[in-house]
């Protein structure tokens, strides 16, 4: 009897034995916090979708999809993920905040950061996956798209590929040119968007304009512009002698009017043409000629100096220096015809084509029929109009000897807009010589002297009288591989309104 109670006491305990092992392995849980963590992280990476989805707990039907269509969405190439330390967050709950960096093809790098939730769920640790897991951004129905942006832009730049200067007076010329150059780019920008927030763009990178250098010269063109400010209804043109580049185009002028399209008398300056004729016809810079106060046309008018100044006999250079009208309408009647006067003066420019980029006109020297006409035109008054940017041109093909079609654009782009320019053409070596001389001596000792202009100036001031109104003022000029006009539209005298324009433009440079 006592051996049977020994053999059911042992079978008790062992059943009972055998139960206690079945609760304590019944409620063991399977990996930790850690391990799951790792093992998700690992497969985020690895872009191994399927593994990820095995670790999380109930995962939606559309889990695969949503980690592809992100990816798809944004381009993205790579996909780095730094975890932090695992943090108990509950009994069976854990966090591990991460951050992340996404390399979008468009957008470069995008960094994030982000918390994987962890607990225990059916006896082992499970990734609580929720749309902000892939990014915080999709929590709340928010979504993240890559969006297109485009533009056409063209931006027009100076030769060295800097920006225009600001307030540079040139933007009604630049500004019509950019269609020439448009063509569609496109740049991106990624978005956030949750419904009844506005759209929140978060990187952005902005289609590149399309960049066209022009031949402005940044430090010229700012020098220029400055030299105008509060000077109105003025221009100033800056041209490279030895290429014919626009190194400058600063235009103030009022009611629409245009340096390089619309003309003007040109007064005094258009001597520089007249001097050129006389000397082609043989007669020498170093020649005595009569400056008197006031000179009568045989038959004719009657011609005066600026306050019928008398200088007696003079040179033609002199004549030239202090703007002797008298002196050039004796020389011009007595000498010339209008026609040797506007072939001289096509030689020069006035006949051919321009072709700079943004269009233009040299001017007009009409044949004139009669000496009352042709006087006129010899001092620029007259039937002679022409414009700054021509003035320019002339006072290049001084200092270089060559004349030259100035541009704004490369030589390609002016033939491709305005078509095949005019070829240079190379002036006659003694008459260039003779005008350097004479504009010199404008500077030295004539209407330019003492004006504040450096050393090295050489030029020609001109007054253009308009009927009814203030005379227009002029002054070209060059100064080793700088050439120029100065217009202020009724400005009055070319000494006291133009010269000193262009003693600042060239302070300012």
């Amino acid at each position: 009897m006592r051996r049977k109670l020994i053999v059911l006491v042992i079978a008790v305990t062992a059943v009972a034995g055998a139960g206690a092992f079945a609760v304590v392995a019944s409620n063991r849980v399977k990996g930790s916090a850690l391990q799951t963590a790792t093992a998700y992280f690992d497969a985020w990476r690895r872009g191994n979708v399927s593994a990820m989805e095995r670790l999380v707990y109930q995962p939606p039907p559309d889990f695969a999809v949503r980690h592809r269509e992100l990816s798809d969405e944004l381009h993205v190439e790579t996909l780095q993920l730094t975890p932090g330390q695992v943090r108990s967050t509950g009994e069976q709950a854990a966090e591990v905040p991460f951050a992340g960096v996404r390399e979008l093809a468009e957008l470069g790098d995008w960094p994030f950061a982000g918390t994987l939730r962890l607990a225990v769920r059916d006896r082992a640790w499970k990734v609580l996956w929720a749309p902000e897991t892939l990014h915080p951004l999709l929590g709340n129905g928010g979504t993240l798209e890559l969006e297109e942006v485009e533009t056409s832009a063209a931006e027009l730049v100076t030769s060295e590929g800097d920006k225009i200067p600001n307030d540079s007076y040139a933007e009604a010329y630049l500004n019509p040119l950019k269609p020439e150059f448009e063509h569609v780019n496109y740049g991106w920008t990624l978005v956030s968007k949750v419904p009844g927030r506005p759209d929140s763009p978060l990187l952005t990178r902005m289609p590149k304009a399309n960049v066209e250098r022009t031949t402005l010269s940044r430090p010229v063109q700012a020098a220029a512009a400055r030299a105008l400010d509060g000077v109105a209804d003025s221009t100033i043109i800056v041209v490279r002698p030895s290429t014919g580049e626009i190194l400058a185009l600063a235009d103030r002028l009022g009611d629409n009017y245009s340096a390089v399209r619309d003309v003007f008398p040109p007064g005094s300056i258009f001597k520089t043409i007249t001097a050129a004729a006389l000397i082609e016809d043989g007669l020498d810079p170093a020649a005595q000629v009569g400056c008197p106060g006031s000179y009568q046309i045989p038959f004719h008018g009657l011609i005066r100096n600026d306050g019928e100044v008398d200088r007696g006999v003079v040179t033609l250079t002199d004549a030239f220096a202090h703007s002797c009208n008298t002196t050039f309408v004796e020389q011009a009647t007595t000498r010339l015809t209008g026609q040797e006067l506007t072939r001289t003066a096509d030689e020069w420019g006035f006949g051919r084509p321009i072709a700079t980029g943004i269009g233009g006109t040299c001017g007009t020297v009409p044949e004139a029929e009669d000496p009352d006409m042709l006087a006129a035109d010899a001092i620029g008054q007259g039937e002679v109009v022409t414009t700054p940017l021509c003035m320019a041109a002339l006072a290049a093909a001084v200092q270089n000897g060559t004349w030259r079609s100035p541009r704004l654009l490369t030589e390609e782009l002016v033939r491709r807009i305005d078509g095949v320019p005019h070829g240079d053409v190379r002036m006659d070596e003694n008459v260039v010589a003779a005008l350097r001389n004479m504009m010199a001596a404008v500077v030295d000792f004539g209407t330019a002297r003492e004006s504040g202009l450096p050393e090295g100036v050489s030029g020609k001031t001109g007054t253009a009288e308009v009927e009814d109104e203030t005379s227009h003022a002029w002054f070209i000029g060059y100064r080793d591989d700088l050439a120029f006009c100065v217009f202020v539209r009724n400005g009055g005298s070319g000494r006291a309104t133009a010269v000193p324009i262009a003693a600042r433009f060239f302070a300012g440079l």
